[in-house]
């Protein structure tokens, strides 16, 4: 697989061990800014300000707190953070096996690529067997001394990791408080009749980031000398309730 790995380790379940390489599956191709002192174009760096003294306070000086209440707070040695981190580990622990349809997308967080570590048996078959099965692995690990949950599952005849949120992290749906909306039939028929107009296979590839394209763009201008028109963004109207099954029917003849 190319790219450095970032990580290694094996997964372990019942007398199965299975040496892997972990590998990010996602990386960020974002432009990035400096900030700039506007006077002489000289690279900004940022410091720690006293909100007392109004003074930088260098690393030596500086300590970890825990508010209790408004201004109050707990002091925290480092010594005793390393105290409370995670025991080392090169193990990824499978704990038990659930559909992989359970796994709802509030609890996904990153993903990784697993690559064998070894000539051994056991990868592709369990790779092959998370796929038949359709279900996924939640499992734990420690990485750079943090504890992870996580799912394996099966990406063609590779394994993926995907990192797990904790219950308690997620937001209940019942706390935003939203109003129930009758459905009116007519809006639900024309609103289906407009998806199945617009189904397609998922193709990643037609999709870019404009923005991303439109400030690469904006910087060779730049590069050129070219003269740079700002335009001031067009704002929608949202749309009515009692609008509704207009802009519908309108959708769909556009689509049609």
């Amino acid at each position: 697989m190319a790219g450095t790995s970032i990580w290694k380790g094996a997964i372990r379940f019942g007398a199965l061990e299975v040496p892997v390489k972990l590998h990010a599956a996602v990386k960020e191709e974002r432009l990035q800014f400096h900030l700039l002192h506007k006077r002489d174009l000289r690279r900004l760096h940022q410091q720690l300000i006293c909100t007392y003294e109004k003074i930088p306070v260098p690393v030596a000086a500086q300590t970890k707190g825990f508010e209790v209440e408004e201004g109050k707070y707990l002091l925290i040695d480092p010594a005793e953070l390393d105290e409370l981190s995670p025991e080392s580990s090169r193990q990824i622990e499978v704990h038990e096996f659930v559909g992989a349809g359970q796994l709802a997308p509030q609890f996904l967080d990153h993903v990784y690529y697993l690559e064998p570590d070894s000539e051994l048996p056991g990868y592709r078959e369990l790779a092959a067997a998370l796929a038949a099965l359709a279900v996924a692995g939640i499992c734990s690990w420690t990485m750079r001394k943090h504890s992870y949950l996580g799912a394996l599952q099966a990406s063609g005849p590779l394994l993926r990791l995907t990192t797990l949120r904790y219950a308690d992290e997620l937001i209940a749906v019942a706390s935003l408080g939203l109003a129930e909306i009758s459905v009116n039939e007519k809006e639900l028929e024309i609103g289906c009749q407009l998806i199945n107009q617009l189904t397609a296979p998922f193709r990643p590839e037609k999709f870019v980031d404009e923005h991303q394209q439109k400030l690469r763009a904006l910087i060779e201008q730049k590069a050129r000398g070219e003269k740079i028109t700002v335009l001031r963004p067009r704002l929608l109207e949202p749309t009515a309730p009692d609008q509704l099954l207009q802009a519908l029917e309108a959708s769909l003849q556009k689509v049609a």
